[in-house]
């Protein structure tokens, strides 16, 4: 289930039944070239497994969703790529490839990469399943920098419930159905940390 929600808010998966709105507009009453649109523009992915393309640098797995976008970009996409991977610690990796980093590095490449297009809600589905705690501990520190220097919103999806601390507001869900919602400061008690 906590896949299929972030596949309805990002307008991949249609809902049966209600609506889904962002930006004022319901997702499903808009045309696909806009949804896509509206997806390359404004929403950032990552996704559990890192899914870059083997064949391509670190620099330029980054880029790849600029060229998606119907509208050229303001300003050079090379020189923000740059920018990110500096952000996210990969300033050294720029020509490596992903067969050549670690899976905490990958999942850094995605996290710049969501970032390109500086969208306004960045979707995380499981991004620190696949990684070794301390990773895990950087992965989220990062999301939480971000969070707070660009001012963006992360819906995160994950069954481990040491991440809900890391969060400013939780919802939990069993069966499809929402069975708790922690709003403001979550606290270690809610997050059983």
């Amino acid at each position: 289930g906590k896949t299929t929600l972030l596949n309805l808010v990002a307008g991949l998966t249609q809902p049966t039944a209600g609506q889904v709105i962002f930006e004022g507009a319901d997702l499903w009453q808009v045309s696909d070239n806009q949804r896509t649109h509206l997806r390359n523009k404004k929403i950032g992915f990552v996704f559990q497994f890192p899914s870059l393309l083997p064949s391509l640098t670190v620099l330029e797995n980054v880029v790849l969703p600029v060229s998606f976008s119907v509208l050229r970009p303001a300003a050079p996409p090379r020189p923000r790529a740059i920018e990110l991977l500096q952000q996210v610690g990969l300033a050294d990796k720029l020509e490596a490839y992903p067969r050549q980093l670690s899976a905490g590095q990958q999942q850094r490449v995605v996290i710049a990469r969501a970032l390109i297009n500086q969208p306004e809600l960045l979707l995380a589905d499981e991004p620190t399943s696949n990684l070794d705690e301390q990773t895990e501990l950087e992965i989220m520190d990062l999301f939480g920098e971000l969070h707070k220097r660009l001012k963006i919103t992360i819906v995160m999806v994950t069954h481990t419930r040491q991440m809900v601390s890391y969060a400013t507001r939780a919802v939990e869900m069993a069966a499809g159905k929402i069975v708790d919602n922690h709003s403001s400061k979550i606290t270690k008690e809610v997050s059983g940390v």
